[in-house]
């Protein structure tokens, strides 16, 4: 999981920013990404937590960004997908700095406030960024309703953390969605580390309904280490590392 949040503090915000037209703020950035990713490699306590205050100064400029382009992003869903993905890591910050103090945050125990840290990483920051990229003139309708949809996904998801298990699964419904639809447009493009990172969706997040589904429904689901190495590492690497190094790959190549 360290290694994983590693990933996507280290490489994948970084190497979004560019993608986002944000390539001056990726200073800031790793200003507070590096300390924050020490802190993930060091005991709970005092220490650990202060490194991540760090991270969460740095989210937080990439927050203040996305504040920033709000009113495009209320007109333009490829900016709304944008935002989001620049907002994520203020999300993953307000996880990680109760975590690596040692502290539940709202109820939630360390290792769930780790979950979260991860998956705005990913089903945040590089899936909302990946969507937006996808919504350009010959993708159409489909690639409107991937930016608006992952958006929305993952807004609900994260709301059905405090409303239920029922919304977090009609959340996770939607996002899946988006993600398909993502998945397909990202396929279309012929590019390899493209199609790799929209394959690699396809069964993610039918395990990610698995689990939403099993949670709210009480019935046999996969637990959260099993989903950790599986769903966890195949959406962090396979799509999105490929995603965002072949989009990257794919905006150097465009006149």
């Amino acid at each position: 999981m360290d290694l994983l949040v590693c990933a996507g503090m280290l490489a994948i915000v970084p190497l979004g920013l560019s993608l986002l037209d944000a390539a001056r703020l990726r200073p800031v950035w790793l200003a507070g990404a590096v300390p924050g990713a020490v802190s993930l490699w060091l005991p709970r306590g005092a220490l650990a937590a202060a490194l991540a205050a760090l991270y969460a100064a740095a989210a937080a400029v990439l927050l203040v960004e996305a504040l920033r382009r709000l009113p495009r992003a209320l007109r333009d869903p490829r900016e709304l997908a944008f935002a989001t993905a620049l907002g994520s890591p203020a999300v993953a910050a307000v996880a990680l700095v109760p975590e690596r103090a040692g502290h539940t945050l709202l109820g939630y125990p360390p290792v769930m406030l780790e979950l979260t840290v991860a998956h705005f990483h990913f089903a945040g920051f590089a899936a909302a960024l990946v969507a937006g990229l996808v919504r350009r003139p010959e993708t159409g309708a489909a690639g409107r309703w991937a930016a608006l949809t992952v958006p929305a996904g993952t807004l609900a998801v994260l709301g059905g953390y405090f409303v239920g298990q029922w919304a977090e699964f009609a959340g996770a419904v939607v996002l899946t969605g988006g993600m398909w639809l993502t998945a397909l447009l990202c396929w279309r493009t012929g590019r390899a580390a493209l199609r790799v990172a929209g394959a690699v969706l396809v069964p993610t997040m039918l395990l990610a309904l698995w689990y939403a589904l099993g949670e709210a429904a009480g019935i046999p689901h996969p637990g959260l280490a099993w989903m950790t190495a599986t769903h966890g590492v195949a959406n962090a690497l396979g799509f999105g590392l490929c995603g965002v190094l072949g989009w990257r790959l794919l905006t150097k190549e465009a006149p």
